[in-house]
């Protein structure tokens, strides 16, 4: 059986790491070299450092914190924002990440998916979808599922693409994975959205982290079980100390889910 994954998320802006509710309210985290340690001794078996301001700014991804960040790490570093070509992710991947996220410019130029597979690996190139379900939907069961939308910079702009439809898109031009947010979940720690994660991870054969509302480890043994998710993602409950992934992989174990146990 292979083993479930535990990803510690750092939301970088201005060369900090913070953290917000429905990607807004947000507040200070933190240094992102000093967190990205801390998670990765922790037990997290990835990190994940997104960039989130990098789009609004038009900016490309701030790699002296990339660089500060990577130099601590020894589990792999996936870095997102501000990755708009080939050249971009290259550039990232000389900072020390082992794998790009694209959102925002997967949209805008889906060939760039492929183009950066061509060069680095499928392996390399994760899609983040942030999803939200149709004005009115409830945030948890079935509906509105369909009808979940794409949002791009940073959950500003809706883009009228279908989540499912777009996720099987992106495995289509070359995705290795899909990160998934659901933006109505996210911040909130009252649980996953595992009816969209599951309809996601039903359409595609690539692995899928979920992400946005991780609260405690049932909430991760729902998303892993119903949700099917191949990995999940957190970010306030690590960084703020509600849990670390060594006690979360505990939790999880007796729960009977299969993780990797930290050294």
């Amino acid at each position: 059986m292979l083993t479930k994954r535990i990803i510690a998320c750092l939301d970088v802006r201005g060369g900090r790491v913070v953290k917000g509710v429905q990607f807004v309210d947000i507040v200070d985290a933190g240094d992102p070299a000093e967190l990205a340690h801390r998670h990765a001794t922790a037990g997290a078996d990835e990190i994940v450092l997104l960039d989130i301001t990098a789009t609004h700014e038009e900016r490309g991804t701030l790699l002296d914190t990339v660089r500060r960040a990577a130099a601590r790490l020894f589990v792999p570093f996936t870095v997102g924002g501000g990755v708009r070509t080939r050249d971009d992710a290259a550039a990232v991947f000389d900072a020390g990440a082992d794998k790009v996220s694209i959102n925002s410019a997967a949209i805008a130029r889906p060939e760039l998916i492929g183009e950066i597979g061509a060069s680095f690996g499928a392996q390399a190139v994760i899609v983040a979808i942030d999803a939200r379900r149709a004005a009115g939907a409830a945030r948890r069961g079935a509906k509105g599922v369909e009808d979940a939308e794409v949002y791009v910079s940073g959950g500003r702009k809706p883009t009228g693409r279908r989540v499912v439809e777009w996720a099987r898109e992106a495995e289509s031009r070359g995705a290795g994975e899909i990160l998934l947010t659901s933006m109505d979940t996210d911040g909130m720690r009252d649980g996953f959205d595992c009816e969209l994660t599951a309809a996601v991870s039903e359409a595609v054969q690539i692995p899928v982290i979920a992400s946005g509302g991780a609260g405690c480890a049932v909430h991760f043994a729902e998303v892993f079980g119903r949700g099917k998710a191949d990995a999940a993602l957190a970010a306030s409950i690590f960084h703020f100390g509600a849990t670390d992934s060594r006690e979360l992989k505990a939790q999880l174990l007796k729960a009977g889910v299969s993780v990797r146990l930290p050294c």
